[in-house]
């Protein structure tokens, strides 16, 4: 099998892929056109920590905030370097767009961290981006927290396509299908169309194991009779989390409820497989691809991790395979004394923390740039 096949073979087996990955340099030189071309390419993805090291890569970005207005601060300054190449990626995606009939073709933006505690916050700046972006195949991120499905459930009711992200328990998904599905009843009272919405739930996937084979290192070093057991469990919480969540999705997508939104033109929520290289070395590096394989999921990869199964990964039906192992395998954890409602709790947090310190970052060096306080709006 040649490896572009293997690629494509993925695609079809219902899987949009990805690219999490952005820069101006490929939006310019055809890269991504030709990836869309040749590795069934069909979406992107953006977040402040891609954005940080493509600002830190090369001079791409210079020319654009040397012309920028001179009382513009860092803020501002971001905003506008990454809806250019936002909206930039729009239009190259936009023929799959258009092929799909508004099913895929997706380019993401997120709001700000420091909007991710107050919806009111987080809807202003998802309204303000959608606005400025102007393009149908934009996704605003907004956060899997509280706050985030209150603006999930408005952002859908007003029509704007919405990528919910730092998704780790099957819970908070639930939480927001059910504001994705309020949103599109809500719209659809109001008289208004539902066939050109579209939105993702990116459950994350790696960052469970890395947590979770943490405090099973821990048990490994205190409790020696029992090694082998805790060993046994390394490496399998993050598939069995997602897997449970693929079946949720099944289960809300199905049914009297969701048949009245698809009669009136209504897509389902996809599953976006987020975080998906292997963070472990001694595990498979294409494992978080090949074992959350299934209709209507997305997988969002990053350049190596594409690469990597390009060359040798393998396509079969996974996402719903071994339901009662996964089960299982999230009560043998919860046996030993490790919760996955606190795992992922502790996940929430330290992800939108983290986002934040990309994002501090990237404005400190915007501030040098132009000599403007890293706060400044």
């Amino acid at each position: 099998m040649t490896a572009a096949a293997r690629l494509q073979r993925l695609h079809d087996a219902g899987q949009s892929l990805w690219l999490d990955y952005i820069d101006r340099t490929m939006l310019g030189n055809g890269d991504l056109a030709r990836r869309i071309r040749e590795e069934a390419i069909t979406g992107m993805t953006s977040n402040p920590t891609i954005f940080e090291k493509a600002l830190a890569e090369g001079n791409a970005y210079d020319a654009q905030l040397a012309s920028a207005p001179a009382d513009l601060g860092p803020w501002e300054r971001f905003e506008l370097v990454e809806t250019t190449d936002v909206r930039d990626a729009s239009d190259i995606f936009r023929p799959v767009y258009d092929a799909t009939k508004g099913a895929d073709g997706y380019v993401s933006i997120e709001v700000s961290p420091g909007a991710a505690s107050d919806a009111n916050a987080t809807v202003e700046e998802a309204h303000r981006l959608w606005k400025t972006v102007d393009r149908p195949n934009v996704m605003i991120k907004v956060p899997g927290n509280v706050q985030g499905v209150e603006a999930c459930e408005r952002l859908t009711t007003d029509g704007i396509n919405v990528n919910v992200t730092l998704l780790f328990a099957v819970a908070a998904h639930e939480r927001i299908i059910e504001a994705y599905l309020n949103g599109l009843e809500a719209r659809a009272k109001a008289g208004k169309p539902l066939d050109r919405i579209a939105s993702v739930a990116s459950f994350f996937v790696s960052r469970v194991d890395t947590e979770v084979d943490k405090r099973l290192d821990a048990k490994i070093a205190s409790d020696a009779p029992n090694a082998e057991r805790y060993r046994a469990l390394k490496g399998r919480a993050a598939i069995a989390n997602a897997k449970l969540a693929y079946a949720l999705f099944q289960r809300k997508f199905s049914g009297p409820r969701w048949e009245a939104l698809a009669a009136k033109g209504a897509r389902v929520q996809r599953p976006l497989w987020a975080s998906t290289s292997t963070k472990n070395p001694a595990y498979r590096d294409v494992m978080y691809v090949e074992q959350l394989i299934g209709p209507d999921t997305v997988n969002t990869l990053p350049p190596a991790t594409l690469e990597a199964f390009r060359d040798h990964g393998e396509v079969s039906r996974t996402a719903d395979r071994d339901l009662d192992g996964a089960k299982r395998t999230i009560a043998d954890l919860a046996a030993v004394g490790i919760s996955l409602d606190d795992v992922t709790a502790k996940l929430l947090v330290d992800g939108i923390a983290s986002f934040q310190k990309s994002f501090d970052g990237l404005l400190a060096k915007l501030e040098k740039k132009s000599g403007a306080p890293a706060g400044a709006r």
